[in-house]
């Protein structure tokens, strides 16, 4: 059966094999591989199909997951060295567990952002698989899920799931020329997934077609797959005209209004909308806001007593939740259910909102040695994809560049639990966008 190429075993084969190519990147990508279990899941579904027996949904594909994924038996590192010796899972994510009922052929976790604490995707731990484009140059992946979208590019998985945030999975996807979706928080149970922020954590997948990550989603939330394309001509999209495009670089601008150009000429109405709600957000975000107080009460100990042992990157970012006073937070949850229900009415009159998921293409790695750049470029590329995770919507990044250019995701934004409308939206614009492979 190996040896029949359309077989689950064969693709599996040929993903792990790429994983360990001593000339890959599989080293960087990944911190564990498991090439026993996954052949044997791919095994099962070629098993079951020469049976004529109905294959579960992901029966056999080659998945990647995100580093801070309950593994039973293992400990769950997170992207750090600090959780080595922790203690072994005593039970696989509730995320893992249903990607293994669906048949999923697990091929191992991936490398990320320390503590997923940044939309960059360096680890000075593990080191730092370079984006699929212009990779002699040394371009970062983005994060935090950066081995989650070059496991896609780089053929080592089918479908990866990783964790969103403030655009952990949309940031690198768009990096790299891939979809990323960011689905409605409590669609997907973040039971067993090593924690960031309880208010804005969301758990979603990576994959090169909207299609498949709509299959993924499917398994994650218990739902059913339900992709039915929406007619581009019926849709009212409002693009996003304060906020979102400032300090936009030449190549973003460029990929991003032929976007609009096309899905004008494709029949979609586009409505030029300045959003009152976006210019109140930074309001949200003061002394890292809810997610640096969040995840400063989760790792207090920790930094107590391994503080050292820490990417000095992220641990300055998450000691700025100790700045944040009770009563603080508690006035910033207020504020964030009512810019929650003034977005949905601000919205309400269109079936999506379009935005370049990040405004600028990946820097060079080099360009981002200085503390002062890293931080400001850091701070840029989570502006826009953060806006989703503080409104409480979901949104996914679709690629929307030309062959050859830097890769430029398009994000589509709808309101929370419209998940099916708009991975319907997506698949729809995906058509129109067409941007090519980058590899």
């Amino acid at each position: 059966m190996a040896g029949d190429p359309m077989s689950k075993r064969a693709a599996v084969d040929a993903a792990l094999e790429r994983i360990a190519s001593p000339t890959g990147q599989g080293h960087l990508v990944f911190t564990r591989v498991y090439p026993d279990a996954a052949r044997l899941a791919a095994d099962t579904a070629d098993a079951m199909d020469r049976l004529g027996l109905e294959l579960p949904a992901l029966a056999g594909v080659p998945v990647s997951i995100k580093d801070l994924f309950d593994v039973m038996g293992e400990p769950t590192t997170a992207g750090s060295v600090v959780l080595k010796q922790a203690p072994a899972a005593k039970a696989d994510a509730e995320a893992v567990r249903r990607l293994r009922a669906a048949g999923a052929a697990l091929v191992g976790k991936t490398n990320m952002t320390e503590f997923a604490f940044s939309g960059l995707g360096l680890n000075p731990h593990y080191g730092t698989p370079l984006n699929v484009w212009d990779r002699a140059a040394g371009r970062i992946p983005g994060g935090s899920s950066s081995g989650a979208a070059i496991s896609i590019t780089d053929g080592m998985a089918d479908a990866a799931v990783g964790t969103d945030t403030g655009g952990s999975c949309r940031i690198p996807a768009a990096l790299n020329g891939i979809v990323g979706l960011k689905p409605s928080a409590q669609s997907v149970p973040t039971a067993g997934a090593l924690p960031l922020s309880s208010s804005y954590d969301s758990i979603g997948p990576l994959a090169r077609t909207v299609e498949m990550c709509a299959r993924v989603y499917a398994v994650l939330s218990n739902t059913r797959p339900a992709l039915n394309p929406a007619q581009t001509h019926q849709l009212r999209l409002g693009v996003a005209r304060n906020y979102v495009l400032e300090q936009m670089d030449c190549a973003v601008e460029k990929a991003y209004q032929s976007a609009l150009t096309r899905l004008s000429r494709a029949g979609a109405t586009l409505c030029d909308v300045s959003l009152a709600t976006l210019d109140e957000l930074p309001a949200l975000f003061a002394n890292g806001g809810l997610v640096a107080a969040e995840a400063y009460e989760w790792h207090r100990q920790l930094l107590e007593s391994q503080g050292d042992n820490y990417d000095p990157r992220v641990a300055v970012r998450i000691r700025r939740g100790a700045l944040l006073a009770p009563a603080d937070y508690v006035g910033i949850q207020k504020l964030r259910r009512a810019l929650i229900a003034w977005w949905c009415s601000e919205t309400s009159t269109f079936d999506a909102i379009l935005m370049p998921t990040v405004p600028i293409i990946a820097p060079r790695l080099q360009e981002l040695e200085d503390d002062a750049v890293y931080g400001q470029t850091n701070l840029l590329m989570l502006r826009n994809p953060t806006i989703v995770n503080a409104l409480d919507g979901c949104a996914i990044s679709v690629p929307c560049h030309n062959v050859g250019d830097a890769p430029v995701g398009l994000m589509i934004a709808c309101r929370n639990g419209e998940d099916a409308k708009l991975l319907n939206i997506a698949r729809a614009l995906e058509d129109v966008l067409q941007p090519g492979w980058c590899r």
